[in-house]
């Protein structure tokens, strides 16, 4: 999909991302993949880790978020550790949409750590014609 600004200059979708929440409390990245199909716009995240009934998504017409936390499966002192890179702990993700969807017909599935989810686009050019009353 190709966007474009007021003067027909191509532009790139925004994805909004997670704050600072206070100095010592950050919310970890979700990475995100954002696509459409002829019907849908579809937002994919690897979420390893994670059951699906830990995770939080909120829909609008204009923006999706994913909340959710990764618990780690046990307690390591941090001394222990010769590498750290998982995240664990709560993440966030907010994306702003490239169009209006129908939220109360958005659906999740997940399977082998890929969150999937499908936004039915809404049909904005509708033609309705009228009749003129006397």
């Amino acid at each position: 999909m190709d966007f474009f600004d007021d003067n027909n200059n191509e532009i790139a979708p925004v994805l909004a991302t997670s704050k600072k929440q206070d100095k010592n409390d950050y919310d970890g990245q979700l990475t995100v993949d954002v696509y459409q199909t002829e019907d849908d716009i579809v937002v994919q995240s690897t979420i390893a880790g994670v059951d699906q009934n830990d995770i939080d998504i909120a829909v609008t017409n204009d923006m999706v978020t994913i909340k959710g936390k990764r618990a780690t499966p046990e307690k390591i002192k941090p001394s222990d550790y010769y590498y750290q890179e998982l995240f664990w702990g709560p993440f966030s993700r907010s994306i702003i949409l490239p169009e209006d969807v129908d939220s109360d017909s958005a659906k999740a599935s997940m399977k082998n750590g890929l969150l999937t989810i499908r936004l039915p686009k809404l049909a904005k050019t509708r033609t309705k014609k009228i009749k003129i009353s006397v």
